[in-house]
């Protein structure tokens, strides 16, 4: 029999960790190779985890709610056949070549050691110092609370391995030394007001005979740390423009029976409007970019998010990817597809991942219009509100009448640091023009 490790695979660029939620077997129990054994969460979707190998669970080495990084074993397996090295077999096989190279290169004098031996040290702690794992909302209320890493070092955590819970910060932030919170108050510059009441806001909240209390749920709390996060990052400017949107109503009542007949799809608003945000991004390629410190970073996709509410009332945002390359038709397909697999719970981490610039469909609610908060690390966001019939005046040759015209409100919000007012408006103008201007012979 052998010995198999299931590890937390990845699941694409910038997920470093997900939750336990539920392990579908228990030890002692057989699995079959590609069955699915634990449900896991990250930060952006919920998945499965499939097994490789068939065996029997023997030992489960991450509890529910625990948290494992990519890589990091979670169960252990008993397998048919013989052992297969692994990373940590190999080791003793590097440390063997290790001894066998070293007299070819070298070994250094005492003195040599003796030069590098202090900096090394110093290097250990503070690595040791920078791997403290901290969950991100730990991680949020650590920042909210100005709580240094000397005082980090000194909490004791009651989770898994040592580590910091949220009943270990919040704890320690209940019972924390007036004086050293006073002192790191008056020693750090970057404390803002906005900072100042997010701490306040997460304090105790008194609750009333009667009250109803629910507890967020994991998604809720991920939405909550991202809007704050966002909120206090990026210095927030919207524009508000109103669209005449006729002739888009006017094609697509046109197109929309046909094209479900021809493709087996619903014709939605939505790729119309993507078509406009992409024409408008590659007008103004500034929109499409993040920010890292002081760099400004250009993107060289773009990658559509839209905001998708879920049924249980929390919002996730699918991506399309490369949204510049696909026409009307690939957009509706794409956009059925992940608004579809959204609300079923099908996504993979991949279909989150990515996004550029994001729009929010706020108009499916009945909203008129709204002031959305930015997905960072993106630096706008577009909201568009409902399609009303509103009495207009046009311009005739003629002269000026009134006539009953479609119309919607657009509000686009940006992050001041990077988009200006000229280009943030500039952007949503163009997008205006798109819509305003769309031809009634458009291909689909």
């Amino acid at each position: 029999m052998a010995e198999y490790k299931l590890l937390l695979p990845s699941m694409g660029e910038g997920v470093m960790e997900a939750t336990i939620i539920s392990w579908l077997f228990s030890e002692g129990d057989t699995v079959n190779e590609d069955d699915s054994v634990v449900e896991i969460a990250t930060d952006k979707v919920d998945s499965d985890v499939p097994t490789p190998v068939s065996g029997k669970i023997v030992k489960i080495l991450k509890q529910k709610d625990e948290v494992a990084k990519v890589g990091e074993p979670i169960a252990i397996l008993e397998t048919e056949g013989e052992s297969t090295s692994d990373a940590v077999e190999a080791q003793p096989q590097q440390a063997k070549d290790f001894d066998e190279v070293k007299g070819e290169i070298g070994v250094p004098d005492q003195d040599t050691l003796k030069t590098i031996e202090e900096p090394l040290k110093t290097a250990s702690v503070s690595r040791q110092e920078s791997d403290l794992y901290l969950s991100p909302l730990v991680k949020t209320i650590v920042q909210q609370e100005n709580i240094t890493d000397a005082e980090l070092q000194n909490i004791k955590g009651s989770g898994a391995e040592g580590r910091i819970t949220k009943e270990d910060i919040l704890g320690f932030v209940k019972n924390r030394p007036q004086a050293s919170a006073k002192t790191e108050q008056a020693s750090s510059p970057k404390e803002t007001p906005a900072a100042t009441s997010a701490a306040q806001v997460a304090s105790t909240v008194d609750s009333a005979s009667g009250d109803e209390i629910i507890q967020m749920d994991r998604m809720r709390k991920i939405i909550a740390d991202n809007m704050v996060k966002s909120k206090h990052t990026a210095p927030h400017v919207t524009s508000f423009i109103e669209s005449d949107v006729t002739n888009v109503v006017k094609w697509r009542t046109k197109h929309k029976s046909a094209f479900e007949k021809r493709e087996g799809e619903k014709l939605t608003f939505m790729p119309i409007f993507v078509r406009a945000v992409v024409k408008a991004i590659q007008d103004f390629p500034m929109i499409n970019v993040s920010v890292d410190g002081d760099k400004i970073i250009k993107k060289k996709n773009i990658n559509i998010g839209m905001a998708t509410a879920l049924p249980d009332g929390n919002l996730i945002v699918p991506v399309i990817k490369n949204a510049d390359q696909l026409s009307l038709s690939g957009l509706a397909k794409a956009i059925n597809d992940l608004a579809y697999r959204a609300r079923n719970r099908k996504l993979t981490p991949q279909d989150t991942q990515g996004a550029t610039y994001t729009i929010s469909n706020v108009g499916t609610f009945g909203n008129l219009m709204g002031t959305p908060i930015i997905p960072l690390p993106q630096v706008a966001i577009l909201a568009i509100g409902a399609i009303v019939k509103k009495p207009a005046v046009l311009e005739t040759e003629d002269g000026d009448v009134i006539a009953i015209r479609q119309k919607m409100f657009m509000s686009h919000s940006y992050d001041h640091r990077v988009v200006d007012g000229s280009l943030g408006g500039m952007f949503l103008k163009h997008v205006h023009d798109y819509l305003e201007n769309w031809s009634l012979d458009t291909e689909i």
